[in-house]
């Protein structure tokens, strides 16, 4: 059976905040019909414990899904989606820094302003320097890689409709980018400025090598152009290298014979040159060892269990 809104929350390490969150949405609420879908996304603290005991207290409303181990958020996400039924889906995070007063407002802006997808625009955004740092660099590269309107902020705060939610839940890879699989979907996009709360408890999550990975699958996963930058730089490192001998023949033959033209500069060449490959080739290496991952079956998620609300079932 459906529902009119569901609320998907990835589950990570947030034993002590994802009680306040759930308990808001049932506060906020009472009016629609709903469900609560949780993923436990391989947490190390107490988060599958606290889910359970949410689970019997919200048995009407409320889906656990238990990941085996840590995918990621996006493929908590993804996993989370395929359990939703609601006409309309929110994705919030589990540290209350996503009010659910706010989330409401985008369910009626979705509604109001008839779009697929419905972003929160953080009017004071509440996180680190480093995590808003490479937000600002996965935004921009979003403008060129997903075609994304420059315009619109790609945060994981919004509300998307049945029909992407479906679309997206039909994607196979084993690197899904939610936001990615949303622009691949629709350009009926539009967004609201939101506010954005300090988080319940605790420090962020992410880090360095998390936010990487996140670019990475923005920048590899969605777009060819990756391999036609590295064919242009390959090309325009070609044209130099040629205009660097023209020069270098000119200056010793017409302008300088006593000119040295010795080893530091064929090294400097060597490394510049040899740096350029291997950029290349990495950027290939990486395309075809996802194209093998894929192709090896690697899981997107792998569900360990599940308790579905008993409204729904």
């Amino acid at each position: 059976m459906s529902c009119e809104l569901s609320f998907v929350i990835p589950v990570f390490n947030s034993a002590q905040s994802i009680t306040s969150v759930v308990e808001e949405i049932h506060a906020a609420c009472d009016d629609i019909e709903y469900e609560i879908v949780l993923v436990n996304d391989g947490s190390s603290d107490e988060s599958e414990a606290v889910c359970l005991r949410l689970k019997d207290k919200y048995p009407d409303v409320l889906t656990f899904v238990h990941l085996a181990r840590n995918f990621g958020e996006h493929n908590a996400v993804l996993a989370g989606l395929h359990q939703a039924r609601g006409h309309y889906v929110a994705v919030l995070d589990d540290d209350g820094q996503h009010p659910v007063a706010e989330a409401l407002r985008l369910y009626a802006g979705i509604k109001e302003k008839k779009t697929d997808v419905l972003y929160g625009h953080y009017r004071v955004k509440r996180h680190s320097f480093v995590r808003n740092l490479v937000s600002r660099v996965n935004d921009k590269l979003a403008n060129v890689m997903l075609k994304k309107p420059p315009e619109i902020y790609l945060s994981s705060f919004k509300v998307m409709n049945r029909f992407v939610v479906d679309e997206v839940c039909k994607y196979g890879g084993a690197f899904p980018y939610i936001d990615g699989l949303i622009f691949r979907v629709t350009q009926n996009i539009e967004q609201i400025e939101v506010e954005h709360r300090d988080r319940l408890v605790g420090e962020s999550t992410y880090t360095w090598k998390k936010l990487f990975l996140l670019w990475l699958n923005m920048f590899l996963n969605f777009s060819i152009r990756p391999l036609r930058i590295a064919a242009l730089a390959g090309v325009f490192m070609a044209g130099l290298s040629v205009l660097g001998l023209i020069v270098i023949v000119v200056d010793k033959i017409w302008i300088d014979p006593n000119v040295t033209v010795g080893i530091p500069t064929v090294l400097v060449t060597i490394v510049l040159f040899s740096g350029v490959q291997l950029i290349i080739l990495g950027a290939v290496g990486e395309y075809l060892g996802r194209v093998f991952l894929d192709q090896n079956g690697t899981p997107q998620f792998v569900v360990r269990y599940l308790k579905r609300n008993d409204k729904h079932e």
